[in-house]
């Protein structure tokens, strides 16, 4: 968390160098020290919050107890997602809410220190010449996220097979142009054209469509229009094992 150690920018090239040194580290925990991060935010702690320090470091901890705090607060509890979506989309959230949080103090400075127009102004155009975070982390270091992905699969804090069980789970509930995989696979051509055209959704009976989402429960294994079971395929991103309605409501067995 951030203390009082740092010099308060007063004026538009100070803010401007505290917000590009407080990047800096962001960046640097989205990228190069992604496995650290990665490890740091454990969903079994307390709320977490990433800190850009002005020393081009960072820092995930506890937000700060006053109220209302010295600075703006980064998003609270980061940490709590990183094991309910996939690695690249829970990274590229949190780029995009530093991000705002980078913004948020920088025109925090700027108001605490009575900056007029034109020196907001001229502020906001030094920040927008900079790539932001998310376009770093999405863009030219995607491979370098990928990378880091495939190590933190084997690291002590992740349970091993984790990924590709999730990822094997959103590959499921994300198709909407083939039809439902078949679950004998040595089934003849014939046999598997057959089963495509009598396809049906366990809620309304429907033919399947393929121009419709659909998606299947990991209990019963049956396919459900995404539409009748209120799920779109937004929602399906972050599902790592659907219940359908039905499966959801039995009663779990000892």
């Amino acid at each position: 968390m951030e203390g009082i150690t740092h010099p308060i920018p007063r004026t538009v090239e100070e803010v401007f160098s505290d917000f590009r040194g407080r990047r800096a580290g962001l960046i640097k925990a989205l990228t190069n020290d992604m496995v650290k991060f990665y490890q740091t935010c454990d969903p079994e702690k307390e709320n977490l919050c990433l800190y850009g320090l002005p020393n081009e470091t960072w820092e995930v901890n506890l937000p700060v107890e006053e109220v209302p705090p010295e600075l703006p607060e980064p998003a609270l509890g980061i940490n709590f997602a990183r094991d309910g979506m996939q690695e690249k989309d829970w990274v590229s959230l949190v780029a995009v809410h530093s991000d705002s949080w980078l913004l948020s103090v920088a025109f925090y400075f700027g108001a605490r220190f009575g900056f007029g127009k034109n020196e907001r102004k001229r502020l906001f155009q030094m920040i927008n010449e900079l790539p932001t975070i998310f376009e770093v982390v999405s863009g030219s270091n995607a491979k370098q996220s990928k990378d880091l992905s495939v190590n933190n699969n084997n690291s002590k804090s992740k349970p091993s097979g984790l990924k590709s069980r999730q990822s094997e789970s959103l590959t499921k509930v994300a198709k909407m142009s083939s039809p439902p995989p078949k679950e004998e696979d040595d089934e003849s051509e014939d046999e598997e054209e057959d089963d495509e055209q009598g396809a049906v959704c366990g809620a309304c009976g429907d033919n399947y469509g393929t121009d419709e989402f659909w998606i299947c429960c990991d209990a019963c294994e049956k396919w459900f229009h995404g539409k009748c079971v209120k799920i779109t395929p937004a929602k399906a991103e972050h599902i790592k094992h659907y219940k359908c309605p039905s499966c959801s409501n039995k009663r779990a067995r000892p």
